[in-house]
């Protein structure tokens, strides 16, 4: 009987190990998308990182300085001379950036970690007794000491992006100049670890299974301050665990590309922000606390956005009857006397257009791609503003007020206010929906 049972128990121990693989059971669905969605920002921004650090002249620690008013970008913002850089610091060797002086115009020198949250932005508005000078940027707890006359800015890892503005305003020459005047120096040689491994995806076609192949690296690459790391990120060690797996493998990536995938990108485009008369608001970007869904999201739309105190995005793509908007229509924006976009920020606004799927601005005779504050746009009689959107001028409205779209094709609004005013933030302020001319 004692042989017989032996025998059994090396019998049972040998089916078990016979088992197919695919029998094996894979994290339920939510588990899945949660840590696919929460490790993709991270995935976006490293990236970038490896994007940017391929063009030609551009190191860790070099300013970038972008020409003023290049259209050829994508959603380009054209109403400032901008400048970025990778900031990237080690534990005996801070990073100084020097800010100009900026009198009468907008400007900014956002810092976001390397998940895409705002650390801080340096200006008049948040350093009202440094609003200009030298910042020394160290590592997290390093001892490094830095000049008496710069502000210690304390990063959350050993790197940080760089991004700057100076509003052209109608004197773009003078913008330029400041912009050059942003100075970044290592204060000796840092030793700089290269960006976490990551193949290379597109926006559309997103990355699937292969995501969680140095998951370990990619978590270990940059502190994540959010209040629910921990855990997230032992989930997405989980997946990275199961990934091993060939059968199981497979059976991720299936889930992921056609379940996580088209689940996730649905709320990018339409639940990340407010949506309200066809607009959707940029509202609660920057920090994010314990919400990685719509940090991944922001990543995917417009990464390294920026904190609401800054500037909040309205984006449009459909007229007020809920169609997509097209270049062989005319439309018209009208607001109020009293809803105008000028009185609702302390610093300016623009609204551009851009083609959609490529979302580049349309070329046309006049290089007219944007309005914003100093745009002189004609106002009606009643004070009131309206702003065309067509392929060619319509008598409706002012030639002064028209951005030209190009026929047959796609595309979509941005409406950026810039420093908005509490009642923008609070979600209390949206553009009126856009009107089909007929």
């Amino acid at each position: 009987m004692k042989t017989i049972v032996i025998k059994s128990i090396a019998a049972l121990a040998l089916t078990l190990t016979a088992i197919p693989a695919a029998q094996a059971q894979l994290p339920d669905k939510q588990t899945v998308t949660d840590a696919y969605v929460y490790l993709l920002g991270r995935a976006i921004a490293i990236r970038q990182e490896h994007t940017d650090l391929k063009e030609p002249g551009i190191a860790y620690n070099v300013i970038k300085y972008n020409p003023a008013g290049s259209a050829d970008f994508v959603n380009p913002n054209l109403d400032v001379a901008y400048l970025e850089a990778w900031i990237a610091v080690d534990d005996k060797t801070p990073v100084l950036l020097e800010v100009p002086e900026v009198k009468g115009r907008y400007y900014t020198a956002q810092i976001l970690n390397e998940w895409g949250e705002v650390i801080t932005n340096l200006n008049q508005r948040n350093y009202p007794s440094h609003p200009y000078g030298k910042f020394a940027f160290v590592a997290p707890g390093s001892t490094a000491e830095v000049q008496t006359n710069a502000v210690r800015i304390e990063l959350h890892s050993h790197k940080a992006k760089l991004l700057g503005r100076v509003e052209l305003k109608t004197d773009p020459a003078g913008a330029m100049a400041l912009q050059k005047q942003f100075k970044l120096t290592p204060l000796g040689k840092p030793v700089i670890q290269s960006a976490a491994p990551m193949p290379n995806f597109g926006n559309k076609e997103l990355i699937g299974v292969e995501l969680f192949d140095n998951v370990d690296a990619v978590l270990a690459s940059a502190l994540d301050v959010s209040s629910i790391a921990p855990q997230m990120q032992e989930k997405a060690r989980e997946i990275g665990r199961q990934a091993k797996n060939p059968t199981q493998r497979e059976a991720l990536d299936k889930l992921i590309k056609e379940e996580v995938v088209p689940q996730f990108l649905k709320y990018a485009v339409t639940k990340s922000g407010v949506f309200q008369n066809n607009w959707l608001a940029t509202l609660g970007t920057g920090n994010y606390g314990a919400d990685y869904w719509k940090r991944t999201s922001a990543n995917l739309v417009g990464l390294w956005a920026n904190a609401n105190d800054e500037v909040i995005y309205f984006v449009a793509t459909r007229d007020a009857d809920g169609q997509p908007l097209n270049g062989s229509n005319d439309y018209v924006l009208e607001f109020s006397a009293a809803n105008r976009p000028d009185a609702v920020v302390n610093a300016y606004w623009s609204v551009i257009l851009v083609d959609v799927p490529d979302y580049r601005v349309v070329k046309n005779p006049l290089n007219r791609f944007n309005f914003n504050s100093d745009s002189g746009l004609k106002s009606e009689a009643d004070g009131s503003l309206k702003i065309l959107f067509a392929s060619k001028p319509n008598a409706a409205v002012p030639e002064s007020n028209w951005l030209p779209s190009a026929p047959g094709k796609g595309f979509s609004l941005t409406l950026r206010t810039y420093v908005p005013k509490d009642l923008v933030k609070r979600g209390e302020w949206f553009p009126p929906a856009i009107k089909r001319l007929k």
